[in-house]
């Protein structure tokens, strides 16, 4: 147990969740790297350094109800409360038209981007309300897509709309337990994911193209500014994107 406030963040192993459990880290949260494979989030961990607060590593498989429910418990046996969650784990497909994509693609996508966020945010909702002092913050992580969705990436952009669904209820269930609920939508930030962006992605006029894109950084910096206000304040909609990025707009 420490004075300092928890955060967990799914996915943090690499990538954006990477380094927003570090940021979180580095600026005084203890906080949980969530993530499928435990190594990796040790590696994180390590390259986060040394800090005052403590960092704990929990593999999870955040689709899986029991998974989610002990990495849980394992917080609570560790700091005895959780004030924030980072939805942040998430996971996509090559562009495919609808008639192409297998179902259990769209079964995996929707397992880890909508099943997973939510079984998170229900836990967490549970943990904020019943804990003394009462309440905390969940952030969802959305993405432009959650208003424009590339070509071919139904499954994606599917479980991106749902995300804003929940995070809009979270908010409003959340007012009488003092749970602030918000979500930020991400646009082009550069990770071993979106190296393809930097080379060539498809178009809505059919053509491929290379994008925009931006240092994570920023992203972690708008999380943790996210996460630090007082919960009689919320950031319920932040969009930090590339400036230049194919969004605003027609192209």
């Amino acid at each position: 147990m420490t004075d300092y406030k928890t955060a967990i963040v799914t996915g943090a192993g690499t990538g954006i969740g990477k380094s927003v459990a570090t940021a979180l880290l580095r600026s005084g949260w203890n906080t949980v790297f969530c993530g499928r494979r435990k190594p990796v989030l040790d590696k994180a961990i390590t390259e986060a350094g040394p800090t005052p607060a403590k960092a704990l590593a929990v593999a999870c498989d955040i689709s899986k109800a029991e998974q989610v429910d002990e990495m849980f418990e394992t917080v609570a046996a560790a700091f005895g409360r959780v004030d924030l969650l980072f939805n942040n784990a998430g996971a996509g497909y090559r562009s495919t038209l609808i008639d192409e994509i297998p179902v259990e693609v769209w079964n995996d996508i929707v397992g880890v981007n909508l099943t997973g966020s939510f079984l998170c945010a229900r836990a967490a909702f549970g943990a904020m309300r019943r804990q003394q002092p009462m309440g905390g913050r969940i952030i969802n992580n959305g993405s432009v897509s959650a208003y424009a969705p590339r070509p071919g990436s139904v499954p994606y952009t599917a479980t991106k709309h749902a995300i804003t669904g929940l995070t809009k209820t979270l908010a409003l269930d959340g007012r009488p337990f003092d749970i602030a609920c918000g979500q930020i939508d991400i646009g082009n930030a550069l990770t071993d994911m979106a190296q393809a962006m930097t080379v060539g992605v498809p178009q809505a006029n059919g053509s491929i193209a290379a994008e925009a894109v931006m240092d994570v950084q920023h992203v972690a910096n708008a999380v943790v500014h996210m996460a630090s206000l007082p919960l009689d304040a919320n950031v319920l909609f932040m969009t930090v994107m590339a400036t230049k990025m194919p969004y605003v707009g027609r192209g």
